[in-house]
C-alpha cells in the first residue's frame, strides 16, 4: 500500500503539500542529504522511497540494524565508480540509522562531503543526540509527525478497498464507529493500523453475501492492547516525563494524570516516575507544603510495598496532591544562589564567632570568642554574624507568600529586622 506518488501520499502536510520546500525538491530532483527524525509508521521509508522514484539517481536501501558497514563501504566503492563512469548520483538509504555507532557514521562524511552520495538517514530518536554532529551539519532534518486520526482513516479505507494493493478482495464492511476506533487505537503509526486490519479481516468470515463486517469487539481483540508510542530511553521518553513534570508545576491535575498513566500504560517504570515526583515535591514546591516531600515518597514506599495495579494509585493521590499544592522553587533558587557566592568565593573564612574551640591554643586564636547562646537570649535571638565577613548581608532565600511558606516568610522578615538592629548599634 505504498503511495506511488506524492499525490497518493497521506500525512506530513506541513512538509508535503504542494508549494513546500520538500515538495518542491522532490519534484525537481534537488534533495541533498537528509535526516528524517519521527516516530514508527509515519512514513519515513515511504517518503526515502518516493524520493527515489523522482531521482534519476540510484537507489540502494540499508538497514543499520541488519547491514555492516563493511557492506556499505563496498557499495559507496560502487556509487563512486558510477559517479566517474555514468555520471549518474547515488541514494544511501539508511533506515535507524542511530544504530550505527560514532565510527560508523564517520565512514559517511567524505562520501556526503563530495557529493559521492545522497545520504538519507531515517530515525525515530531526535539526531541531536544519536547522530554526530559533523554529519548532522551536512544533513538537513525534516521531521515527521505521527499521522491524524484521519489520516490513518484514508490509509485504512484504502486498504480495504484496493484490489490490487490491498484487502479489496476480502470485501470488508465497517460496523459503526470501528473504523474511528481502530483508527484511534493505533496511535498515528499506519504500520500498527494496517497490520491490526489484516488481522481482524483474516479473522473473520465472511457472511452468505461473501461480507466481511468487521466489529468494535472483533478490532480490540485483534489489537489486543492499544500500542502506546514510548521507548525508555528515548526522546518520547523525555518528552512524556516532561509533560507531566510541566502539568504538576501548573497545577493541572488532569493533565497530571493523563501523563502519569500514559507512562504506565507504554510500561514505564512506576519507580522512576516517583523518584521525579520525590525531585518535583523539592525543586517545585518544597517550603510552601512540606507535606508533598512525605507524600511523594510515602507513595514510592506503597507502590515498593503492593506493586501494580494497587500501588499505582499511590503514585496518582501523590500526582493530585502535588498538582494542586502551593508552588515553590525559593529553596531551589537559594541554592544556586548559594552555589553562585561559593565559586565567587571559595576561600571565604569561616568568621571566629561561630568557629569550634575544643583546645586552649585555639581559644587564645580567638575561636568562639563573643559566641551568644540563642537560647539564652529573649526569643532565642542573639545579634551575631555567621556570614564570611566578605559575604556580610547577602541573601539566598527568598520566601513567596504561597502556603507554609507565608508563615516562614513572617519568620525570616523578624529576624531580618532585628538583625538591621544589631548593625545599627
Amino acid at each position: 500500500m505504498r503511495p506511488s506518488s506524492l499525490e497518493e501520499l497521506v500525512g506530513q502536510t506541513h512538509l508535503l503539500a504542494s508549494g513546500k520546500p520538500l515538495h518542491e525538491s522532490i519534484k525537481n530532483d534537488r534533495v541533498g542529504s537528509i535526516i528524517l527524525w519521527g516516530p514508527p509508521g509515519s512514513g519515513k521509508t515511504t517518503l526515502a522511497r518516493l524520493i527515489a522514484s523522482y531521482s534519476k539517481a540510484q537507489f540502494m536501501p540499508f538497514s543499520a540494524v541488519t547491514s555492516t558497514i563493511r557492506e556499505i563501504k563496498l557499495f559507496i566503492g560502487q556509487a563512486s565508480r558510477r559517479l566517474k563512469l555514468e555520471g549518474r548520483r547515488t541514494i544511501l538509504f539508511i533506515d535507524e540509522i542511530h544504530r550505527f555507532n560514532k565510527a560508523q557514521q564517520d565512514a559517511f562524511l567524505p562520501h556526503v562531503e563530495a557529493g559521492t552520495i545522497i545520504l538519507i538517514g531515517a530515525t525515530t530518536e531526535n539526531p541531536s543526540f544519536e547522530v554526530i554532529s559533523a554529519l548532522l551539519s551536512r544533513c538537513r532534518v525534516y521531521t515527521l509527525r505521527p499521522l491524524l486520526t484521519d489520516d490513518i482513516k484514508t490509509i485504512l479505507t484504502r486498504a480495504a478497498t484496493d484490489k490490487k494493493r490491498g484487502l479489496g478482495e476480502m470485501n470488508i464492511v465497517f460496523g459503526e464507529g470501528c473504523l474511528d476506533h481502530l483508527a484511534q487505537l493505533c496511535g498515528g503509526d499506519a504500520r500498527i493500523a494496517l497490520n491490526i486490519l489484516e488481522f481482524a479481516a483474516e479473522s473473520t468470515e465472511p457472511d452468505t453475501a461473501g461480507k466481511r463486517l468487521l466489529t468494535l469487539d472483533i478490532i480490540s481483540e485483534a489489537a489486543q492492547k492499544k500500542s502506546l508510542r514510548y521507548d525508555k530511553a528515548g526522546d518520547e521518553h523525555f518528552n512524556l516525563i516532561s509533560a507531566l513534570h510541566k502539568s504538576l508545576r501548573a497545577s493541572d491535575a488532569d493533565a497530571a494524570l493523563y501523563w502519569l498513566y500514559r507512562m504506565l500504560e507504554a510500561g514505564e517504570d512506576p519507580l522512576y516516575i516517583a523518584r521525579r515526583m520525590v525531585r518535583f515535591a523539592v525543586e517545585d514546591i518544597g517550603l510552601a507544603d512540606p507535606r508533598a516531600t512525605t507524600i511523594a515518597l510515602a507513595a514510592k514506599d506503597i507502590y515498593h510495598f503492593l506493586g501494580s495495579p494497587e500501588g499505582e494509585l499511590a503514585l496518582a493521590q501523590a500526582a493530585v496532591y502535588m498538582a494542586l499544592a502551593p508552588k515553590s522553587n525559593a529553596i531551589y533558587m537559594a541554592e544556586k544562589a548559594a552555589k553562585k557566592a561559593i565559586e565567587e568565593k571559595p576561600a571565604a573564612e569561616v568568621p571566629l564567632v561561630i568557629r569550634n574551640a575544643p583546645t586552649s591554643l585555639m581559644k587564645e586564636l580567638g575561636y568562639g570568642s563573643g559566641y551568644k547562646y540563642a537560647h539564652e537570649f529573649e526569643d532565642a535571638f542573639a545579634y551575631m554574624e555567621c556570614l564570611p565577613e566578605e559575604l556580610l548581608g547577602s541573601r539566598f532565600y527568598f520566601p513567596t507568600d504561597r502556603g507554609l511558606e507565608a508563615k516562614l516568610k513572617e519568620k525570616l522578615d523578624w529576624w531580618l529586622a532585628k538583625m538591621r538592629e544589631g548593625r545599627g548599634k
